[in-house]
């Protein structure tokens, strides 16, 4: 039987124990600019998707998310010995790692929002200064159409 309350607990707490560990345990520089975003236990509690984004060093610079990627793959076994250390359940679930595109996604949408909301007010601009085409009745009236 599938317990989604304790799923969810133990995966938030999957994810407090990775990011301190990512913080405080593991030694490895490519790991300094790597946040964990959310983390997903399945509902037999076996296995964990652990999702992080990874920042750039400095404002223009890119992440690199091979090296982040290639980092904790390395660092999975030992992240998966402290997370069964703290979690003290009887089996620890395997980790795997994935990259979190929500922030790269809510930025396009964004972008997106922004476009629309600049020609939205082009058009209103355009909208106020309109004439209709034609006459101002455009309907015929019977009145005219007898003399």
């Amino acid at each position: 039987m599938v317990d989604h309350a304790r799923a969810a607990r133990m995966a938030k707490r999957i994810q407090e124990i990775v990011a301190s560990a990512i913080e405080r345990e593991i030694k490895d520089r490519r790991l300094e600019m790597v946040t964990i975003t959310d983390t997903r236990v399945t509902g037999d509690l076996h296995d964990a998707t652990v999702y992080y984004t990874v920042r750039g060093k400095d404002i223009d610079s890119e992440p690199d998310f091979d090296k982040a990627a290639e980092a904790l793959n390395r660092a999975k076994g030992q992240l998966r010995k402290i997370v069964g250390d703290q979690l003290s359940v009887r089996f620890t679930p395997t980790l795997a790692f994935e990259v979190d595109t929500v922030p790269e996604a809510s930025a396009h949408m964004e972008d997106l929002l922004e476009r629309a909301r600049a020609r939205d007010a082009e058009l209103a601009k355009l909208k106020a200064n309109a004439k209709p085409a034609g006459d101002a009745n455009p309907y015929k009236d019977s009145d005219r159409e007898e003399a």
